[in-house]
């Protein structure tokens, strides 16, 4: 059986810690941006990590 091949989709938008978490970046800060504070947008800007409920199914799309 073929080995499965990586969702480039999904590998572009997270990327591996040191210790071995995901980082991913948040969503809802390309537009609607007016209606947003300064003190969102800002905290929006920073990475976060991928929460430990879907590290399972996200291992196994990008196959690392």
């Amino acid at each position: 059986m073929p080995k499965m091949k990586t969702k480039k989709a999904l590998a572009k938008r997270v990327k591996r810690t040191g210790s071995g978490k995901l980082k991913r970046s948040h969503a809802y800060i390309s537009h609607f941006a007016a209606n947003k504070t300064h003190k969102q947008k800002v905290q929006l800007r920073k990475p976060a990590l991928v929460d430990k409920t879907d590290m399972k199914r996200i291992k196994y799309l990008i196959q690392d």
